[in-house]
């Protein structure tokens, strides 16, 4: 069977500030053996897909991550394609976009495996085995959707109910009865005590024309838009892949809903398969804190700590040395420029800090200290009135656009590596220790020409800083006008 997986990448992952953030959201999360979820993710897609082709949907401000961090791995896969979003509209236009670019490209009996960038898998030959039984109903027009049997009352999950008999002919693959929203606790207890109730992954299988005949029906102001977005999409391809920039201004006009809303729930031609994956949907510091063995007291911790009289905390820091004193039950998370400290029974209601951050226009609700960039990172190292210091980093032969400040002017210091800029109508070089200033109003780009990452200090100063104030005219990476 022809299948080919698509990945999701996509989501703030709010309940998992401080790290994930807007600008470096979940999926990009690092864990403790230095791979991320979408590398995972990733993996475990390049092991089922039957065409060595990987389909992702990310927003189009982290391609460039998400491409770095699947160009990481080694695997089979020679083809992967991007399906950049302009903004997010929520899972139905996602998958809706990903099977017309498929049904273009493969026909439309391709197979679909669609899975969220941000969950882990730990049995991988019982994930392979229910894809082939997922598949194998999508192959004859249905909708199946994976159902994890309950270990707990969770109540952070969907449930799912499914007819105890398997469909005839269809081993392996149960009629879904319907899906329940997450219950509360003395619920949950009744759902997992019942047998046919299973918690709902949020992976899905079925034919490219079957979900856009579903999304016909149950969801036209989703799907109308999203093909003529796709219509319209920007596209690029190369050796190794291809990217559909979707049209910004159809898909702004798609209705930002679920796909469980906009068609699992609506559709009589949804299936399940139930299954035991090893499945974890890391939806909460909770979750993160799990994959950590306890010590004597309970604490799991991944940081340098000292601690006195401290049980069942949760501790995470990169950098600083965390000290804690007679406390119990908490969740610690140390970033460079935030700190989440929780009582680990409210882990849920992470997400109302990133709300409250919104609210008051505060960055630290979408970037970090560090904030990736196509071409490197920069890091800002101080700010105050009317100044702001950063560390810039540029990949080899990376280049930054050539752009224009309204406000402010920008010193550049030379740490390593050697800089080529266009400074005004000059051509500079610049090595180690050597330097160039840039007035407000002067057309500018810098480029790494060398091997070797390119490190420098900026300095702004000026009426306005904020990183709004660029005035873009050309860019490799197409983020200036066309």
């Amino acid at each position: 069977m022809n299948i080919i997986p698509v990945i999701i990448c996509g989501g703030a992952g709010t309940r998992l500030w401080p790290v994930s953030r807007e600008a470096f959201p979940k999926p990009l999360l690092k864990l403790a053996d230095g791979q991320s979820l979408l590398q995972k993710t990733f993996l475990r897609a390049a092991r089922v897909a039957s065409t060595n082709e990987v389909l992702i949907v990310t927003n189009r401000e982290t391609y460039f991550l998400t491409k770095d961090e699947c160009g990481e791995l080694d695997t089979d896969v020679s083809r992967v394609g991007f399906v950049l979003e302009p903004a997010a509209r929520n899972t139905a236009a996602a998958i809706g976009a990903a099977a017309e670019v498929v049904r273009e490209a493969h026909g439309p009996d391709a197979i679909m495996l669609v899975m969220p960038a941000d969950q882990l898998v730990e049995k991988e030959q019982a994930f392979a085995q229910a894809v082939q039984d997922a598949a194998r109903g999508a192959a004859n027009g249905r909708i199946v959707t994976f159902g994890i049997r309950p270990t707990a009352p969770e109540t952070g999950y969907g449930y799912i109910e499914f007819e105890a008999r398997p469909l005839p002919g269809a081993e392996g693959i149960h009629k879904v009865e319907r899906f329940i929203e997450k219950p509360e606790l003395n619920i949950a207890k009744e759902l997992v005590g019942t047998g046919r109730h299973l918690w709902n992954a949020g992976m899905f299988c079925f034919t490219a024309q079957t979900m856009l005949d579903e999304l016909q029906k149950h969801a036209p102001n989703v799907i109308e838009p999203t093909l003529a977005a796709v219509k319209d999409a920007r596209r690029s391809t190369s050796d190794d892949g291809f990217s559909v920039e979707l049209d910004a201004a159809h898909f702004g006009k798609a209705q930002d809903i679920s796909i469980d809303y906009a068609v699992m729930e609506r559709s009589s031609n949804v299936n399940v398969v139930p299954c035991d994956l090893g499945w974890n949907d890391i939806g909460s510091w909770v979750a993160i804190s799990e994959l950590t063995s306890p010590d004597e007291s309970g604490n799991r911790i991944n940081a340098r700590t000292a601690l006195h009289d401290v049980e069942n905390c949760f501790v995470q820091s990169d950098e600083r040395l965390i000290g804690m004193v007679g406390v119990r039950d908490l969740i610690v998370v140390d970033t460079p420029d935030a700190l989440l400290i929780a009582d680990k029974d409210r882990a849920q209601d992470v997400k109302q800090i990133v709300a409250k951050l919104k609210r008051t226009n505060d960055d630290a609700c979408r970037l970090h200290r560090t904030v990736h960039r196509p071409w490197g990172t920069y890091t800002v190292l101080e700010e105050g009135d009317r100044f702001k210091m950063k560390r810039i980093v540029v990949k080899p032969g990376a280049s930054l656009s050539l752009q224009m400040h309204h406000h402010r002017s920008e010193h550049w210091i030379v740490v390593s590596g050697c800089a080529e800029i266009v400074n005004g109508e000059q051509i500079i070089s610049l090595q180690p220790n050597e330097s160039t200033y840039i007035p407000a109003g002067h057309k500018h780009r810098l480029v790494n020409p060398g091997v070797l990452d390119l490190v420098l200090i900026e300095v702004q100063c000026g009426e306005y800083l904020g990183e709004d104030d660029i005035v873009r005219f050309e860019d490799i990476y197409g983020r200036a006008p066309c």
